[in-house]
Formats: structure tokens, C-alpha cells, sequence
């Protein structure tokens, strides 16, 4: 590789770190906020949930990479033509396509690790993620870990606790309204959990039930030394987790049969496809860009317009790309679209490079010389 492309190359790697870390940062940040409930309700540490959210990141980051390359390939070009650099090149004799070879070995690295992420790397993280959740929400001893707090197992269903020492709970409180015309108002100093062959239950210890008769406006009391409260209407069985498309390898997802979900075929399929499909929008990304920027005549004092028309086409191909996932999901016979939008998205901007931009975007045909340096 000639010098000036081993310089371009170069430059180009130094932004794409930096928007691929702020973009990750962006959806890392959205994404956990999703999971938070497990901190707030099942009092999971903040080591535990932040390996949580690192779990959910791959399953983002292979889309995340082909945008990041496409706004640092534009930012680049367009800098090295303000600055005369590109310009310089040509007039030694470099043609664009030599001019356009950096972005092409940049954007063929980022497309074999979108596809490293998203054939392994994420269906093993997101099936751990969702192990974790699974075992998180199924597990009765994280119900009442919030101390100092009234927490609300299900609907019409409250429990206090006044503190922890080790596996007992001290001082609590449960108030079980599902009926209305009977609440029950239950305190006990101690209170143990424990899991039964028929399901998990609360151990009261030492404490009082209060049960009102709304009809006769009775006040019942039973004041007892050992209570048990069943749990098992409050928890998440376990068991053995089905599996989503997500969390499944490619061979799994095309043939869904052998897998007990031949109803969600269309499901698995489009996952499965979308997977082989949205790695290649790394090199469809760097066409649009290179097309913008490397084509037509040159203007260093911006080329905004041409930027804008790069931008709207990357979005009209992420748009029809998330349109055609939802819509092969019911309808398989759509699935050679999926790969159809980003090779005439290519095809379109080969075309560009070849000849010129449109007249009314201020393009002209340019020769392209030959490769002096190259």
C-alpha cells in the first residue's frame, strides 16, 4: 500500500474510535436504564448490573460500527479536502479510486468484525444476559431485599421489612389485600425464606395476623410463634428457559424446525438473514460516503449539500432495512429484499464514482487519471 493510503487509512482510524465510543456510550447508557428495575426492585449490586448492561452491548454493537465508519469516513474526506490534501493528490495523478482504497480496507475490517459480533460474540452474551435475568426474576430470596422500604410483591400484595441479619429479616410487615371485603395485616419480629419441593415460602416468626371482616366489620386476631406464607403466586418459575432468536446460532435460526419453533419460522428466518445481511452495510455505508465526497467536482469551501444527500441515503437504507426485518418476519418471500437494499444501494453509488453526480447537485463529469503513485 502506497504511502498516502497507508496516511488515509490512518486517519481514518483515529475518528472512527471516537464516534464507535460515543455511540456505544449513548446506547450503553439507554440500555441500561432498561434493566434498572433489577437494581430498584431485586436489589442487585451495582458489579452485577453492570455486567448486565456490558452483556446487552453486543447485541448494538455490530450495528453501531458501519455508522460510526460512515460518519468518521465522512468527516474525513471532507476535512482533507477542505485542507487541499485530496486535492493535492489528484493533481499529482491519483485517481479516486486509489483516493477511495483506505475506506474500502477500513470498512472490509469493520464488516468482518460485525460479522464476528454478530454470529458469535452476541447470541452468547445475550443468552448469558438472559440466563441472568431468568435466575434474577425466578429467585424468591431477591423478593424482599430492599430494607427500609414498603415493597410490593404483586397487586393488593405489600411487604415491610425493618432490616437484614444474614438470611433472617427483621421486623415485618405484610399486608395482602387481594380480597378486599377480608384484608390481612400480618407483623412478626422475624422472618425467614426458604424453598419447598412445593415452591418457595415466607417463614413468619413470632408475630400476629389481623384479619377484617368488611360484611360484619369483625376484627379477627391469631397471634402465632411460627407462620408460613406461601410465595409461589409471586415468583417466576423455574425451569428450562425457551430460548428467543436472539440468543440463537445462525444454524439454529435456518432451520427452526429442529428446534420446536417452527410456528416463529418467519421470526427465526428473518433474524437469521438479517444477521447475514446487515454486517455488509459497512461496505454500502462506505459507497455512499466515498460516492459523496470523491466524485464530481471539487469545492474546498464545503461540501455540505453533498453530505446531506450521503446522510439521507445511509438513513433510507437503515430505514428499509428495519422495515424488510419486520416484514420478513410475517412474509419469508420478502427475504431476497434484504439483500437486494444494500447491493443497489452499492450499485448506485459504483455508478456515481463512474460518471458524475446529478447536475442539479452541482456535478460534472471528472476524468479519472491514472494512478501515478500506486
Amino acid at each position: 500500500m502506497p504511502r498516502y493510503q497507508r496516511y488515509l487509512l490512518r486517519q481514518l482510524i483515529g475518528p472512527f474510535l471516537l464516534v464507535t465510543m460515543g455511540l456505544t456510550a449513548v446506547v450503553w447508557l439507554s440500555q441500561s436504564l432498561r434493566i434498572i428495575d433489577l437494581i430498584v426492585n431485586k436489589g442487585l449490586s451495582f458489579s452485577a448490573f453492570l455486567l448486565m448492561s456490558m452483556l446487552v452491548l453486543p447485541t448494538f454493537l455490530s450495528a453501531i460500527l458501519p455508522i460510526a465508519f460512515f460518519c468518521s469516513l465522512l468527516f474525513v474526506y471532507n476535512k482533507l479536502t477542505i485542507d487541499s490534501e485530496l486535492v493535492s493528490l489528484r493533481a499529482a495523478g491519483v485517481s479516486q479510486w486509489s483516493l477511495a482504497k483506505p475506506a474500502l480496507v477500513m470498512a472490509t475490517i469493520v464488516v468482518v468484525i460485525s460479522y464476528a459480533i454478530i454470529m458469535y460474540v452476541m447470541p452468547v452474551s445475550y443468552r448469558e444476559f438472559k440466563e441472568r435475568q431468568f435466575v434474577l426474576r425466578s429467585d424468591h430470596s431477591a423478593l424482599l431485599l430492599e430494607e427500609g422500604a414498603f415493597n410490593t410483591l404483586t397487586e393488593g400484595v405489600t411487604v415491610y421489612i425493618r432490616g437484614r441479619e444474614g438470611g433472617t429479616l427483621n421486623g415485618i410487615l405484610v399486608h395482602d389485600a387481594r380480597q378486599q371485603e377480608r384484608p390481612v395485616t400480618m407483623m412478626a419480629e422475624q422472618g425467614i425464606l426458604v424453598q419447598t419441593a412445593e415452591g418457595p415460602r415466607f417463614i413468619l416468626i413470632n408475630g400476629h395476623r389481623q384479619r377484617i371482616d368488611r360484611d360484619s366489620s369483625k376484627l379477627s386476631l391469631l397471634n402465632f410463634e411460627r407462620y408460613t406464607m406461601d410465595l409461589g403466586d409471586f415468583v417466576q418459575r423455574g425451569g428450562e428457559r425457551w430460548r428467543g432468536p436472539r440468543e440463537r446460532f445462525i444454524d439454529e435460526l435456518l432451520d427452526p424446525a429442529s428446534e420446536g419453533a417452527e410456528r416463529l419460522r418467519g421470526k427465526f428466518l428473518s433474524e437469521a438473514h438479517n444477521r447475514i445481511v446487515s454486517p455488509l452495510f459497512g461496505f454500502a455505508l462506505a459507497a455512499i460516503g466515498l460516492a459523496a465526497l470523491l466524485s464530481g467536482n471539487v469545492n474546498r469551501r464545503g461540501q455540505w449539500h453533498r453530505i446531506l444527500v450521503a446522510i439521507a441515503a445511509g438513513v433510507m437504507l437503515e430505514a428499509v432495512a428495519l422495515f424488510l426485518v419486520n416484514a420478513t418476519a410475517k412474509n419469508s418471500s420478502l427475504i431476497p429484499l434484504m439483500y437486494l437494499n444494500p447491493a443497489l444501494m452499492i450499485a448506485a453509488a459504483l455508478a456515481v464514482m463512474r460518471h458524475r453526480w446529478p447536475r442539479f447537485l452541482g456535478g460534472r463529469a471528472v476524468a479519472a487519471g491514472p494512478d501515478a503513485r500506486g
